[in-house]
């Protein structure tokens, strides 16, 4: 039986982490993939702003000590990126082989991109087939990602002395983390960074929508710090005491005010993205919404954004197609942070 061993790296604003998986056997006869090893270094303030490396060499220094930390096998790594100079577009096409469709991207794009062409990397997923007005269209993702982010994200990591395999969005890394088990259903992914949030719909498998939405966990705490005039890791577990729709006490209502109003404005976008989901998708209503990523830990949002959304809301868990064996299962984080690094392992064994 073939044995194939890929690792998933997540840059994230905080830490990078990365897992290291296992796959064996090929096509449908495939078995749990393994998860081998784990780590996660963290990172000084400013080396990653916005879901975008800024401090190459800072980044590569932390990958260095991820590397000799975790005993990762391998220095092949499959890497994500997604932050608001990653455009997702719908998009029809004429009826073409994939090469020649991905080939004529930059002729047929560039009104529907924030960023000149020539400034983007570009790729299409297709989804489906639409009749058009001269006939069959094939119908999907564009996808259009700024040279400069996906550049300083691969400079840091061959910096390290990696090498990077593939670069993936981060919004498919999540799909296939935690919707492996869903492909019947409407799901959407709302995975809370640090400073950028991440919202993708998917439909019976195939990826309908992703937005992201700048704001984060990170963006909750500077402003409990500021209004309770306190150094932020102190606010990081305060805002871990507050909540979200808690009771708290008067001396504290102040930093429950400052947390409750960005949050409310984080749920407020991916409502709204949801709404514009299902009015474009007449018959396609969500069925279930899963959270992840560090910002997911504040108590009680997951029950606000149910409500405010009126759907149902679990928290995804990237570990339940996976096989965990030797020591590395008591050494685990939340396992809602390892979707992104776990989804783009997936990527290359898909």
């Amino acid at each position: 039986m073939s044995k194939t061993r890929v690792i998933g790296l997540d840059i994230g604003t905080t830490a990078v982490r990365a897992v290291e998986l296992e796959f064996s056997g090929r096509g449908r006869v495939r078995s749990a993939p393994v998860l081998l090893k784990y780590g996660q270094v963290s990172l000084p303030p400013g080396a990653v702003q916005d879901a975008e490396v800024a401090e190459p060499q800072t980044v590569a220094t932390a990958l260095r000590q991820l590397w000799k930390q975790a005993g990762f096998t391998t220095r092949d790594v499959v890497i994500g990126v997604g932050n608001a100079r990653v455009a997702v577009r719908e998009l029809d096409l004429p009826m073409l082989p994939l090469p020649q469709l991905r080939a004529s991207l930059p002729f047929q794009v560039q009104e529907l991109l924030p960023m000149p062409v020539d400034d983007a990397f570009l790729d299409f997923l297709p989804t489906g087939e639409v009749e058009g007005p001269s006939g069959r269209m094939v119908h999907g993702l564009l996808v259009a990602a700024s040279r400069a982010t996906v550049q300083s994200n691969v400079m840091a990591v061959e910096s390290a002395g990696l090498r990077p395999q593939m670069v993936d969005l981060n919004a498919f890394a999540l799909l296939r983390a935690v919707g492996i088990a869903e492909q019947d259903k409407v799901i959407a992914v709302v995975d809370i960074g640090a400073r950028v949030t991440t919202v993708v719909v998917s439909a019976r498998g195939v990826p309908r929508l992703v937005r992201t939405v700048a704001t984060g966990g990170q963006d909750v705490t500077d402003a409990l710090a500021g209004h309770m005039s306190i150094a932020t890791p102190e606010a990081e577990s305060l805002k871990r005491e507050i909540g979200i729709g808690y009771h708290v006490a008067a001396d504290l209502q102040a930093g429950a005010a400052a947390v409750a109003d960005v949050t409310r404005g984080l749920v407020d976008s991916v409502r709204n993205t949801f709404v514009y989901f299902q009015g474009n998708n007449p018959g396609a209503a969500i069925d279930v919404v899963f959270l992840t990523g560090g910002g997911s830990h504040l108590p009680g949002i997951g029950q606000y954004l149910a409500t405010a959304c009126r759907l149902p809301v679990s928290v995804g868990d990237p570990l339940a197609g996976l096989r965990v064996v030797g020591e590395i299962a008591g050494h685990l984080p939340p396992p809602s942070g390892l979707a992104v690094p776990v989804g783009l392992a997936y990527g290359v064994a898909a």
